[in-house]
């Protein structure tokens, strides 16, 4: 009756196959971590593939957060009880060989999860890259849970609701507080995977035939990068501040608001700022160039017809109900906006992550896609990134 919704992810475009597998380490909200890996694989044969939402209690908690109207929700739950499928392989072995792979840790937006950016890491891992996308246990994710400690009892799970800003409370205070503790956690997934790059012993709380020991000896912690998009933008550049390990960060859109001024000191490693064209206000541009003027390597691009969730895969969310449901509505491509941000990403990350060869170039772009592009350098010449 017109109200089908449909939910298809691109193919990856890189050299690499890619596989994704889910890592729970330790049964604490504030001490574990929780992410899903995705990892360049050596082949596409597989019988089965991730579901993009891999609980039904994300759709509740994702509709109530987006203020959607209950009437719709069951149309919501037919698409995610649909099984749309993330287009890679799950939990195959990791391509083999001796070379270390770099490491993007991914934060995401506020009300957002772990799978929301498929698109975006996927494309990243066809690329050589590692990419750990956590689910933040701050409150800001729509939904997110952890097993309590073992007991003779059955081990459940348990769900921690996205947080609201209480009535009376200034919203920066509790933001910020947030933004400290999702730091943290991008933080720990680096450790978590540092120990595993030892060799050390990790236990995954969640079932998975993934082996993580074929992980020893493969992450390069030379090379790590952090990414975000919104609330995940602003975690990016308050985590340069915790940990010397990160080289450098790519923030989408970033929600500079709760960023407090005393973090920006501090803040002194390259940032490439990828923005949509409808997000940001003239005071978080200005907050975007105060960090540039502490390192030139740093730059700031618009992507032209964009918006916010167009750095997001609702991007690719379509049918009769997607124009009620996501607004602004973006005059980009969703495909053409992706291509874009990947290849601005990967020519700023190979420069300073010290990769080899030719990851991507801005040239390599259409014309249309790059008429798209609205820089603060020139694009037709990458080394500026």
């Amino acid at each position: 009756m017109g109200v089908k919704l449909s939910l298809k992810l691109p193919p990856v475009t890189g050299p690499h196959f890619v596989s994704c597998t889910d890592i729970m380490v330790g049964h604490s909200k504030e001490q574990g971590s929780f992410f899903r890996l995705f990892y360049p694989c050596s082949s596409s044969d597989t019988v089965q593939h991730p579901t993009w939402l891999p609980d039904s209690e994300y759709v509740t908690a994702l509709a109530k957060y987006l203020g959607w109207d209950s009437r719709i929700t069951p149309y919501i739950s037919s698409l995610i009880l649909g099984n749309p499928e993330v287009p890679v392989s799950w939990g195959i072995p990791l391509v083999p060989g001796v070379d270390k792979k770099p490491l993007i840790i991914f934060s995401h937006g506020l009300g957002g999860f772990r799978t929301v950016y498929s698109a975006l890491c996927m494309q990243l891992a066809s690329h050589g890259f590692l990419v750990a996308a956590l689910e933040h246990r701050d409150g800001s994710a729509c939904a997110t849970y952890h097993f309590g400690e073992p007991t003779n009892a059955p081990v459940k799970e348990v769900w921690v609701p996205f947080n609201k800003v209480e009535v009376g409370t200034k919203e920066f205070y509790l933001r910020n507080y947030q933004l400290h503790q999702r730091a943290n956690e991008c933080v720990r997934v680096m450790h978590v995977l540092r120990d595993i790059n030892a060799g050390v012993a990790v236990f995954n709380v969640l079932k998975s035939d993934f082996d993580l020991e074929t992980l020893k000896g493969r992450i390069d912690f030379n090379k790590v990068a952090l990414m975000g998009h919104s609330f995940g933008g602003a975690s990016t550049l308050l985590s340069l501040t915790k940990d010397d390990t990160f080289r450098c960060a790519v923030a989408l859109d970033a929600w500079m608001f709760p960023l407090d001024d005393a973090s920006y000191p501090d803040i002194r490693k390259p940032i490439l700022f990828i923005n949509a064209e409808h997000f940001q206000t003239s005071s978080s541009i200005e907050k975007m160039k105060r960090l540039n003027a502490g390192n030139k390597e740093s730059k700031i691009i618009t992507i032209l017809g964009s918006v916010h969730h167009s750095l997001s895969d609702f991007a690719f969310l379509s049918g009769f109900l997607t124009d009620r449901l996501l607004q602004p509505r973006a005059k980009i491509n969703p495909g053409q906006c992706l291509q874009a941000t990947i290849t601005t990403a990967l020519t700023f990350l190979q420069k300073h992550l010290d990769l080899p060869g030719n990851l991507s170039s801005l040239d390599s772009l259409s014309e249309e896609i790059r008429a798209c592009i609205l820089p603060d350098f020139s694009i037709t010449n990458s080394s500026k990134l």
